[in-house]
């Protein structure tokens, strides 16, 4: 079909009907540039629908512009989909509504923006959920689902999308508004006769099926039926098997059609969907360990015979790329050795001896063919573990180290189980010839891998290898007849390959059943039909050309500030919501829109350090200034981005560059040197405090520094930290106790707390005051920061000579030193930082230890109740563990501690005192928080560890929070 896509459209009337829902500037344009996938195309517009109405004017104004449009949710596709130069319609951030459930049929109703994981978190009280999960499914919404007929790990047990499809509410090509659902014989008679605006489409795909020559081609040439997931092309194989075709087959429905189409069809705007019971409760996971890939796919031949929930496989350079990334270290806990591959096998039972049974038949099932080394058994919930592990696959690829990195293209093959072990083999010879070692992992059950190449898409050679390789595998898929996409989708990746998989008759049946949906092709072209070339609009360009400048920080270890925003491959775990357990991205959390992810922040920086080469400086950029405005420097990407893209310092590098061509703010000077201001007013209380409790002063005060007036200004220390410690002197301390600028100058107690708890144990130490220059860093005054570092490191060097431990109380300060310290130097320093980041410990950590080592007895404490919540500071979970906190607060033999499951609570130092952004720090503290800490008694203490965190949960909800040294002394006898 012909692509008349207009490039200076009239907008002014689709602007009056969205009105602030219509983007058109090129920042948001740039945002939505790209997807998961290796392709990059700039729209000329993005769109935020309320609703079907917003849609239906959208459709019909690109009918009359003569526009495309491409239907967008989470953004998660892997093959280009949501990738092209219309207008972007992002579903996902205003029609995310659960309409209807009915628990007695088992259905809901609801808008394509609604995560699958919502979902079923929302119809679990219910006993019910949605069976195809994907390894995105914390994010990946409805309606992308729907395009790309998504799987995922349960396809074995529950399906794929397109069998849950029971109705859809669509908006056709002329804007007219249509339900496509399942119709007998009669209904579809009568539909055929009717006026209603799916008719004429209906019947021409009934006349282009009725031949029964059109229906044996199909038969004749299509992926084997006996591979459920497959998703080549249109899902005509299917409605070719229905009535009135098949007397023996399903009812018609259109709606099935929908499934798979990637949005190229028409726009859906709600839609019905089947749910399925819960699983049994009793849970567990085999990983079975192997030598090879190839003993793990014989193995999964066998394995399959237990009809298991779930049957993936992990190879070793999976397993391998999680050993460095921090999330996925502590869900590696399963592993034995050095495996080939791991095969996970799901199996479920309804009871706890039942499902012991159905493990032990499996192994020895699997010892009986002399398969595999280790079966470790994973009990729930620790099972969660390992399906985390598993669906981190994507991301943690991104961490191979050099140019070449696993591309997504030929991943998503899908062959009948059966041919699976020699299908491997011969793909495996196919990369041989092109000089590659794939990586395996994902849907082994389901006779579908994920396999990667690892090329370098800016060199020639890697863009030849990628047609090479991709035409290769298409010849390979076909002599099995297999699927050249089991659940990602065609897209353009694959598209250009489906008349060699089906045959020219059927590659032109499809064509004719787009121009029947789609006349004037507006809906998403070039994906399945008529595409584009697979190698071109890539996301970068052949020998880019990249913006070499000197950074201030050390990026040497990613190969430069470039290679570190490049990790984000798009996968979208920044956009996880509060209630998975997710810190980041907090910003994303409060508003839901794209351009406040972490994955649009790595976007624009890309941008500007590549497309903007023809600027001198492309670091004086307003609108990357902007996007990182909303970055909070949480740390939680450094942790939960499976690509370990910290975020936080590529926005400090980026604004230090951007305030030295467009001056400092005065605020930012003013945070910046806390310390400084604060040792004065310090020095003053209490008549400083005393003048900013005088409206008059608190205002002018406020006004100067862009302050807001709703933020209460917490009271400096009558007396700094050090002068409140007392310890004894000693010439030989077992550690020092680290004093920051936060503890001396305005937490000056918790310090005396600490002091007090460490000597009524009898710790001797010394006590130590350097700025850690944690609000130098905040606020992008890199210079500042590093001589702040240079101070510390001279106070501390005698005792870091020594090996003695550092104990920091406030988490910003001292988790500075295993973090950006090392950063900060190249020099002979560097390995003084390095040193000090071994010695560096938290207060948790540090009495987390030396509880473990029997230092510290239970018995010196309290056998009294006492009910506490912890709040977990963004950088002890980023740069530490939550865990220390509860170890030490549980200790106490009847004190009960429990993490709140709350992100960050949104004022990130500076952060929530700026007049701009105090809302913004309140949305964040309501999204868990707030509720969390109003609903407790107040009996339960609670407990919070950051400075920024207890000033927050005071102006927030009222209520005072602790330290733990504060809990830990009153606890001692």
């Amino acid at each position: 079909m012909e692509r008349n896509q207009e490039k200076n459209p009239n907008w002014q009337n689709l602007q009056n009907a969205l009105g602030e829902r219509l983007h058109l500037d090129h920042l948001t344009r740039v945002l939505y540039a790209t997807d998961a996938s290796v392709y990059r195309k700039v729209p000329l517009a993005v769109a935020y629908p309320h609703g079907k109405s917003d849609v239906v004017a959208i459709v019909r104004w690109c009918q009359s512009e003569s526009v495309s449009m491409i239907p967008r949710t989470a953004g998660t596709s892997l093959a280009g989909q949501c990738v092209g130069e219309g207008l972007v319609i992002d579903f996902s951030r205003f029609m995310t509504k659960i309409l209807e459930v009915n628990t007695v049929e088992k259905w809901v109703v609801l808008e394509p923006g609604v995560i699958r994981d919502e979902l079923n978190e929302f119809v679990k009280k219910d006993g019910l959920f949605f069976g195809p999960n994907t390894s995105t499914a914390n994010r990946c919404m409805m309606g992308g689902m729907l395009g790309n007929n998504s799987s995922g790990t349960t396809s074995i047990r529950y399906g794929v999308t397109r069998d849950k499809v029971i109705e859809l509410e669509v908006v056709l090509a002329d804007g007219s508004e249509a339900t496509l659902k399942e119709l007998n014989q009669e209904e579809l008679a009568g539909l055929l006769e009717s006026t209603a605006p799916e008719a004429n489409i209906i019947n021409s795909i009934i006349k282009e099926l009725s031949p029964e020559t059109v229906r044996t081609e199909i038969k004749e040439r299509f992926p084997k039926k006996e591979i459920h997931r497959r998703n080549t092309g249109y899902a005509i194989d299917l409605l070719a098997e229905m009535q009135p075709f098949n007397t023996n087959g399903d009812s018609f429905n259109p709606a099935k059609l929908i499934a798979g189409s990637e949005g190229t069809l028409c726009a859906v705007t709600k839609l019905k969907l089947k749910l399925d019971d819960l699983p049994p409760s009793f849970e567990a996971v085999v990983c079975a360990h192997f030598e090879s890939i190839h003993e793990a796919m014989t193995a999964t031949v066998e394995a399959m015979k237990s009809e298991p929930y779930a049957c993936e496989v992990m190879d070793k350079t999976i397993l391998d790329l999680t050993k460095g990334n921090a999330e996925q270290a502590e869900n590696r806990f399963f592993v034995e050795g050095d495996p080939g591959a791991i095969l996970c096998i799901e199996l479920r039972a309804d009871t706890q001896e039942l499902l012991q049974s159905e493990c032990s038949m499996l192994i020895e099932r699997l010892k009986e063919k002399e398969l595999g080394f280790a079966f470790p058994i994973v009990h729930a919930p620790e099972t969660l573990k390992v399906w985390t592990l598993r669906a981190a696959g994507l991301g943690v690829l991104s961490n191979l180290k050099g140019k070449a990195k696993p591309v997504a293209f030929v991943e998503d093959t899908a062959v009948e189980l059966a041919d699976l072990p020699e299908y491997i083999v011969d793909f495996e010879k196919l990369m041989d010839g092109f000089g590659q070692k794939a990586v395996y992992y994902a849907h082994a059950g389901a006779g579908e891998l994920h396999l990667r190449p690892v090329l370098d898409l800016k060199a020639k050679k890697g863009r030849e290898d990628f047609r090479r390789i991709g035409e290769a595998s298409a010849k390979l898929v076909n002599k099995y007849r297999g699927s050249l996409s089991g659940e990602h989708g065609d897209g353009r990746v694959r598209a250009e390959f489906i008349p060699e998989m089906i045959g020219p008759k059927n590659y032109a049946l499809l064509k004719r059943i787009k121009e029947i949906w789609d006349p004037k092709n507006i809906f998403n072209p070039g994906k399945i039909v008529d595409p584009d070339p697979m190698d071109a609009d890539f996301r970068y360009e052949e020998n880019q050309r990249t913006f070499n400048y000197p950074t201030f920080f050390d990026f040497s270890e990613e190969g430069g500030m470039l290679s570190l925003a490049e990790k984000c491959n798009g996968s979208g775990d920044c956009r996880r919501l509060p209630y998975t357990g997710a810190t980041m991205c907090p910003s994303y959390h409060a508003t839901r829109n794209e351009k406040d992810s972490t994955r649009a922040r790595a976007n624009v920086l890309r941008e500007a350090l590549t497309q903007s080469t023809h600027q001198a400086f492309p670091f004086d950029n307003d609108e990357v200034h902007e996007v990182l405005d909303l970055c909070i420097s949480c740390k939680a990407c450094k942790r939960e981005c499976p690509s370990s893209v910290d975020m936080s310092l590529l926005k400090m590098e980026s604004d230090y560059h951007y305030y030295r061509r467009n001056g400092i703010p005065k605020r930012n000077k003013f945070f910046g040197a806390f310390h400084k201001s604060a040792k004065w007013g310090s020095a003053l209380a209490p008549l400083s405090n005393v003048l900013l409790r005088i409206p008059f002063f608190e205002k002018v005060f406020k006004s100067r520094f862009g302050i807001a007036d709703q933020r209460s200004i917490p009271p400096l220390s009558r007396k700094k930290a050090t002068t409140l410690i007392n310890p004894k002197k000693t010439k030989s301390p077992q550690f020092v106790l680290y004093i920051d600028e936060f503890t001396q100058y305005q937490d000056a107690h918790i310090a005396k707390a600490a002091g007090d708890f460490f000597q009524q144990l009898g710790y001797s130490f010394a006590v130590v005051y350097a700025p850690s220059g944690r609000a130098y860093f905040s606020k992008s005054l890199l210079k500042e920061a590093r001589n702040c570092a240079e101070v510390v490191l001279q106070k501390l060097d005698g005792f870091i000579s020594k090996g003695l431990p550092i104990i920091g109380l406030e988490p910003s300060g001292i988790l500075g030193f295993r973090d950006e310290y090392k950063r900060l130097f190249t020099s002979d320093k560097k390995r003084a930082v390095e040193k000090l980041s071994s010695l560096a410990f938290t207060f948790e950590e540090f009495v987390a230890r030396e509880i473990s080592n029997g230092a510290i007895s239970q018995q010196a404490f309290t056998e009294e109740k006492q009910n506490i919540e912890v709040h977990i500071h963004c950088h002890q979970k980023a740069l530490s563990s939550p865990k220390y906190s509860l170890e030490i607060l549980n200790f106490p033999k009847n004190y009960s501690a429990v993490k709140i499951p709350a992100g960050c609570c949104g004022m990130a130092g500076s952060f929530g005192y700026e007049e701009e952004h105090f809302e913004m720090s309140n949305q964040i503290g309501e999204q868990i928080l707030f509720p969390r800490l109003r609903a407790l008694s107040d009996k339960t203490l609670v407990v919070a560890a950051g400075t920024s965190c207890r000033h927050q949960i005071k102006d927030g909800v009222h209520k005072e929070s602790f330290h733990p040294a504060e809990i830990l002394l009153k606890a001692l006898k």
